[in-house]
C-alpha cells in the first residue's frame, strides 16, 4: 500500500474547480479541495467490511506530516481491532469530561463518574428509604472514610486493592462495626452504579472476607428478681433532674432501645390512647407502645415542663436537641451499677427474660421489643400484630415491677390467657 505520495508543494498549489475533487495521498490519506478554496483532509477506511471517513482538520493549519502521522494513528488501530472513528469519539467524550471536571472541582463538586459522583447519587435514591439520622450518619461516614481515598477515583478505575485501602485504617484500630458498614455502603454504591450503567463490576465484593469478623457483645443486665427489686428502688430514689428521673423510670417499664425513649417525642405520644408511636430506624417502621398506667403516669407529670416543646426528654443545655445518650448509663454508674453489671440496654434483657418466664408470647415479647421484620408489608401487618395481648403484659409488667419495688413476694408466674 503506497503512503506519502506526494510532496507538500503539490497540495500547497492545488486550486478550487467547478467541483469538489480530492488529492491521493496514499494509505487512505485525502486532501479533499472544496469550490469554496477550502482544503480539508480525510482519512477514508474500511472497518468490519463497511466504509468510513474521518476528518483531520483543515489544511494548512494541519500540516501535512500532521495529518500523515493522524492517518498513521489510525491505521495502527485498524489492525489492532480498533474503529478509528469510535476512537476519535472516546478522545472527544475524555476531554469534555476532562474540562467538565476541572470546572467541577473548582466549584467545589465531585467528578463526573467517579466514586463521589456516584455516591452522591446513591444516597440522594435511598433518601425516602431511612430515617434523617440514619442518612446523616451514612453520609458522614463516606465524607470522613470513603471520598479522602476513592473520591476523585474514576468508579471504573477502582480496584479491590482501593477498597481495602480505605477500610484497613479502620481493621488496625478493630473498629470493626465501622468497617463493615462502611464495606457494605461501598458495596452498595458499586450495585447502583452496575444499574446505572457506570460500571459493570463490584470490587468492594472479594473484600468481604478480608475484614474480621466482629465479636457479639453482651450488654450487661440483670435478671434476678430480687436483684430487679433493688435496682427499681434505686432508681426510684436517684436524685437527678426532673427530667433525667422520668427518663430513667420510664426505661424499665417500657424497654424499648435507649436511643429511642431518650429521643421520645411528644407527636408521637398519644396519653388518651394510651399509645406511644415512634419511627424505630433500626428496623425501619413505625412501632406502637402500649403505654401502662404507670406510664402515663410519668408522662403526665413531666409534659407541664417539657410539653411545649419537641421532645420529651430534652437536653439540659436547652440547644433543641434531646437528651444525651450518656444519660442513663451515668445515672446508673452513680448509683453503683457499672456498665459491667446493668447497661441502659439491659432493661430490654431484662424484660425479655422474665416477661419469657413468666409465660407471655415470645412472638408478642419480640414485637414489643421491635424485632420486626424489614419487609414492608410484613412489618405493617406485625407493627398491631399482637397488639390486645401486648396492652396486657405491658400493663401486667408494670404491676410486676411495682409489685417488686414494693417488696411484694412476686415470682415467675404462667400468665393466664
Amino acid at each position: 500500500m503506497a503512503v506519502n505520495i506526494n510532496k507538500d508543494a503539490v497540495y500547497r498549489a492545488a486550486k478550487p474547480k467547478d467541483k469538489d475533487y480530492s488529492i491521493n495521498d496514499g494509505g487512505g490519506l485525502f486532501l479533499f479541495v472544496r469550490t469554496s478554496g477550502t482544503k480539508l483532509w480525510r482519512f477514508v477506511y474500511t472497518f468490519a467490511g463497511k466504509r468510513n471517513k474521518i476528518a483531520f482538520g483543515a489544511y494548512p493549519d494541519v500540516t501535512l506530516e500532521a495529518a500523515r502521522r493522524k492517518a498513521e494513528e489510525a491505521r495502527e488501530l485498524i489492525a489492532n481491532g480498533t474503529n478509528p472513528s469510535e476512537a476519535k469519539k472516546q478522545s472527544k467524550q475524555s476531554d469534555h469530561v476532562g474540562a467538565e471536571n476541572a470546572k467541577r472541582k473548582a466549584a467545589g463538586l465531585p467528578i463526573l463518574n467517579g466514586f463521589e459522583h456516584a455516591a452522591r447519587n446513591w444516597l440522594d435514591s435511598i433518601t425516602h428509604l431511612t430515617s434523617a439520622t440514619t442518612h446523616i450518619k451514612k453520609t458522614s461516614r463516606l465524607e470522613r472514610l470513603a471520598f479522602p481515598v476513592l473520591g476523585d477515583m474514576a468508579i471504573t478505575a477502582i480496584k479491590s486493592a482501593d477498597v481495602l485501602k480505605t477500610l484497613k485504617p479502620l481493621i488496625d484500630k478493630s473498629q470493626l462495626e465501622t468497617a463493615h458498614r462502611l464495606h457494605s455502603e461501598i458495596s452498595a454504591i458499586f450495585a447502583y452504579a452496575i444499574v446505572h450503567g457506570f460500571t459493570d463490576y463490584d470490587p468492594a465484593q472479594p473484600v468481604t472476607k478480608q475484614i474480621p469478623a466482629q465479636k457479639v457483645k453482651y450488654r450487661a443486665a440483670i435478671i434476678d428478681p430480687k436483684l430487679v427489686a433493688q435496682l427499681l428502688r434505686d432508681i426510684s430514689n436517684y436524685q437527678g433532674t426532673f427530667v433525667v428521673q422520668c427518663a430513667f423510670r420510664l426505661s424499665p417499664l417500657l424497654f424499648q432501645r435507649p436511643g429511642e425513649i431518650r429521643q421520645m417525642l411528644w407527636s408521637d405520644v398519644d396519653l388518651v390512647a394510651r399509645e406511644w408511636r415512634p419511627y424505630i430506624s433500626k428496623t425501619d417502621f413505625h412501632h406502637i407502645v402500649p403505654l401502662p398506667t404507670q406510664a402515663v403516669a410519668i408522662l403526665e407529670a413531666i409534659q407541664p415542663l417539657t410539653g411545649g416543646g419537641q421532645y420529651v426528654f430534652p437536653s439540659s443545655r436547652g440547644d433543641g436537641r434531646p437528651m444525651s445518650d450518656n444519660t442513663i448509663r451515668t445515672a446508673l454508674k452513680s448509683l453503683g451499677y457499672d456498665s459491667d453489671v446493668m447497661t441502659a440496654h439491659g432493661f430490654r434483657t431484662t424484660a425479655s427474660t422474665l416477661l419469657n418466664e413468666q409465660g407471655w408470647s415470645p412472638d408478642a415479647i419480640e414485637r414489643q421489643l421491635a424485632h420486626a421484620p424489614r419487609d414492608q408489608v410484613r412489618a405493617a401487618y406485625n407493627r398491631a400484630q399482637y397488639l390486645d395481648e401486648r396492652r396486657r403484659m405491658m400493663q401486667s409488667w408494670a404491676d410486676y415491677l411495682d409489685g417488686l419495688k414494693n417488696g411484694a413476694q412476686v415470682i415467675a408466674f404462667k400468665k393466664q390467657g
